[in-house]
């Protein structure tokens, strides 16, 4: 079974270039450019994991994370939280209950070695 990965973030070209390098792990992507978007998406496609950016344009990933872990068909999807905020963000998001934080610009090998790290904690 293909794992499905919800990337949701504003800037395009992060969108485009993780989809292109998970794709090559065989990992299906699914895009979200907006909170709004992510919501439907999470309800519709069922993903795996989240890689939730922080800022995007009609709300927070704070506020969209909060949402997820609060619905009981969302609450137990993995969240990564993908942002350019430093130490103090990362604090407030897994306040919130992501699973791991990976601050802008990222490395993709560790993102990636996050990805399989959380998803081998969910399968045990």
């Amino acid at each position: 079974m293909q794992i499905k990965i919800l990337v949701v973030d504003d800037e395009k070209c992060i969108v485009n270039a993780l989809k292109m390098s998970l794709e090559c792990d065989n990992y299906k992507v699914i895009e979200a450019y907006t909170g709004d978007g992510a919501i439907r998406k999470v309800h519709c496609e069922a993903p795996d994991l989240i890689l939730l950016d922080i800022m995007l344009p009609d709300m927070t990933g704070y506020e969209i994370c909060n949402k997820f872990r609060k619905d009981p068909l969302t609450r137990s999807i993995p969240i990564i939280m993908l942002t350019g905020m430093g130490e103090t963000g990362r604090i407030a998001g897994m306040g919130l209950g992501a699973d791991e934080y990976i601050t802008k610009p990222f490395d993709l090998n560790e993102l990636k070695a996050k990805i399989r790290a959380v998803l081998d904690s969910i399968e045990r």
